[in-house]
């Protein structure tokens, strides 16, 4: 544990501060925007992203592999939670670029939708932070009202409205189990704090009753981070949600909040219940199977594309678990660095691809047309080459095809299930990977072999267009040169 100087004690938390302030400065400056575009609402979010972003990186070099406590322990500083902050900062960036013209042709741009969104990497930046039980519950619920408002943002859609209620029932359920699983490991520790509860639980390892009590709370625990993660059998929401929802906020679900969700496994099982890791780690097993094969195969059957990339989702996050479940191996926590820093890879690399799919099916949608079914992409590569191109790296990229980034990281999490003796996941993980090729490749296909439906050239905008260019050629750099930023991600393992 590190400390600070008093006049700097707080100055760890300075991201979070300048996010608030910029929030409600962003509430206060729409109410006087006259333009339907928010080009100022707009410009001081990126603004304020910016401050953001610059002030995590000032904290980062001053504390370097430190670690700094602030609020009474609540609040954590390192170098995960920079790490993940900073890629958060990118992806709601990207997020305002991608939906702003779709969010226009549906007279859905209001101050409203940019003021949630940056309360919602408000509440991602507290659950990435959080090193207390009652921050990671603070930052949670934060997010999920957020996003919660954001899903019955159009609220003439019944569809919207819909699936903002099933939503909000089964996040509530969610949200309860996981805040029971809490109060048991509260009521055998006597603590909130995680690295207090690591330490009780090592005492009381050894008492086969207070045991049992744990490991009863666990299962809430894991129940409730399995459902914020998408994954079977907690996955019910999820295609629902996404279908359901306009195609910008379903952009926003299946992004940043990955990011936060990843942190908050890791800050309460692989730091606070890592004594308990025989326990979580069968259960993350089954899960991950489940979520593998559920995932891919029902995507095939799906003919809505939002659809389609929500099983694709529910796959993703059961190949994301192969490194969580990798850590312990036989009693021992040597493979926990590489296992940890292949899963946190795993998990920016597909915040970055489904920010790029999303976006593609934004950029591709006009004003009264929604590009969201697997015929609308028939004849791309005639109708605009390049962005046919981008979508292929997309999709390749998912697929897990090399020279993409995608088949670095399934690569990535694949070896620390072989390295933690689980041959027979990872075996079972390849033949789900194949068999999820086929419906990222049956997108391929209908871009470079069939006849469009619609001649005329795909739309879209500039800044769009530039930007989900530099979204796919990043797939492909990154999955020619993944090191650098794999030795982030191992870094920010190793500072826990």
């Amino acid at each position: 544990m590190s400390m600070l100087p008093a006049v700097l004690n707080h100055i760890p938390a300075l991201p979070e501060a300048i996010l608030l302030v910029g929030t409600c400065a962003v509430l206060l400056a729409d109410l006087f925007v006259k333009s339907e575009r928010r080009g100022a609402t707009f410009a001081i979010a990126q603004a304020v992203l910016l401050l953001c972003a610059l002030s995590t990186i000032f904290i980062q070099v001053i504390s370097g592999t430190d670690r700094f406590y602030l609020f009474n322990g609540l609040f954590v500083s390192d170098v995960m939670a920079n790490i993940l902050k900073l890629a958060a900062y990118v992806t709601v960036s990207v997020t305002l670029v991608y939906t702003r013209q779709y969010l226009l042709d549906r007279g859905l741009l209001k101050g409203e939708f940019v003021a949630l969104l940056l309360f919602a990497l408000l509440g991602m930046m507290l659950m990435i932070s959080a090193n207390s039980f009652l921050m990671v519950y603070l930052g949670l619920e934060l997010l999920s009202l957020c996003l919660y408002a954001m899903v019955a943002l159009d609220r003439d859609s019944a569809a919207s409205t819909e699936a903002a209620m099933k939503y909000f029932v089964l996040g509530a359920l969610a949200s309860g189990m996981l805040l029971y699983g809490m109060s048991m490991i509260y009521g055998a520790t006597g603590s909130l704090s995680i690295p207090e509860i690591a330490h009780q639980i090592g005492l009381l390892s050894k008492d086969g009753t207070q045991h049992a009590f744990l490991t009863f709370g666990l299962v809430f625990v894991v129940c409730g981070i399995a459902f914020k993660l998408g994954l079977v059998p907690f996955h019910m929401w999820i295609p629902d949600v996404y279908h359901g929802a306009p195609t910008a906020v379903t952009l926003v679900i299946g992004t940043a909040p990955k990011l936060a969700a990843f942190a908050m496994a890791i800050r309460v099982l692989g730091t606070g219940l890592l004594s308990l890791a025989h326990d979580w780690q069968q259960m993350l097993v089954i899960m991950a199977v489940l979520s593998m094969a559920l995932g891919n195969i029902t995507a095939i059957a799906q003919t809505n594309l939002k659809r389609m990339l929500a099983y694709s989702t529910i796959a993703h996050m059961g190949f994301m678990l192969l490194g969580l479940l990798s850590g312990w191996v036989g009693g021992n926590f040597l493979n926990k660095p590489d296992a940890y820093a292949a899963a946190m890879f795993y998990t920016v690399v597909y915040v970055l691809m489904s920010a790029g799919a999303f976006g593609m099916l934004l950029f591709l949608s006009g004003k009264g047309y929604e590009c969201e079914n697997l015929d609308d992409l028939k004849g791309l590569n005639r109708r605009n080459p390049w962005y046919a191109f981008v979508m292929l790296l997309l999709m390749f990229s998912l697929a897990g095809v090399p020279p993409t980034v995608g088949f670095y990281a399934k690569l990535a999490v694949l070896s620390a299930a072989v390295n933690a003796d689980l041959v027979w996941i990872a075996v079972a993980a390849v033949v789900f990977s194949l068999i999820g090729a086929y419906y990222y490749l049956r997108i391929v296909k209908l871009m470079y072999f069939d006849e469009p439906a619609d001649p005329a050239p795909a739309p879209g905008h500039r800044d769009m267009g530039m930007l989900l260019s530099l979204n796919g050629i990043a797939l492909l750099v990154l999955g020619i040169l993944p090191e650098p930023l794999m030795s982030l991600c191992f870094v920010a393992i190793r500072s826990l």
